[in-house]
């Protein structure tokens, strides 16, 4: 079942002499319970193409369809709670509260949308994560792996269509950065977890079963990781 359908997307800025194509008629899909990287170099067009994913920033032209929805024809309140309930977000440096503890931030998307939050849901997350002894704890008593833990949790707590991770590793180290993706592919796996990954390093790429390679704002490759399928 296709949860994506990306349809002759463009993003430009600038006129005239100053034009520039960020992206240019990218086009793709993803079905339910796909965990795909998308890898290209700094300036490619891989971090705009997953903030227009997101909500976060409108294209020029072009569709994005999530869940059969045409998201750029909401109006701005249907797309912020699109963005809250449909998109879980993981950025390369957390975005935690730090007047919130770990339990706090996890649960935050739910309690801005004024819903209740499902207890054993939430300790399965905690403990998936392996945070369970720091639920009480502020982000600045956390290490840098387990800040990126409770980020991964706070984009899970809504269940959402599609999580995307922004260079979800770029700001840890090797141990850390295997865990990290590590929970993406069990989360993937556990909860039938749709997965979008931007990132620059081919090597986690490989985690992923699809890579779409972006290159100049167009998409130049789209390929099932068969290494993945052979792990």
């Amino acid at each position: 079942m296709k949860i994506l359908e990306v349809k002759n997307l463009v993003k430009t800025y600038g006129k005239g002499n100053t034009l520039v194509h960020a992206l240019n008629d990218v086009s793709f899909t993803i079905d339910k319970g796909e965990f795909v990287a998308i890898i290209g170099a700094s300036g490619s067009g891989k971090s705009t193409l997953l903030h227009i994913l997101g909500g976060v920033d409108r294209p020029t032209s072009g569709k994005v369809m999530v869940g059969g929805k045409d998201v750029y024809k909401l109006n701005e309140n249907d797309l912020a709670i699109f963005r809250r309930r449909q998109v879980g977000l993981i950025y390369q440096f957390y975005n935690l509260i730090p007047i919130l503890n770990v339990t706090e931030n996890i649960t935050l998307p739910i309690l801005l949308d004024n819903k209740k939050v499902e207890e054993e849901y939430l300790n399965e997350l905690v403990n998936t994560l392996g945070l369970t002894n720091r639920i009480n704890h502020l982000p600045n008593e956390l290490s840098g792996g387990e800040q990126q833990r409770v980020s991964i949790g706070r984009a899970l707590m809504n269940r959402p269509d599609l999580l995307l991770a922004d260079e979800p590793t770029g700001n840890l180290d090797t141990k850390n950065s295997k865990e990290i993706i590590e929970l993406l592919k069990l989360s993937n796996k556990k909860y039938n977890q749709t997965i979008i990954m931007i990132t620059h390093d081919p090597s986690l790429a490989k985690e992923a079963d699809r890579i779409i390679t972006i290159q100049d704002g167009k998409i130049i490759s789209d390929e099932e990781n068969k290494d993945e399928h052979t792990k």
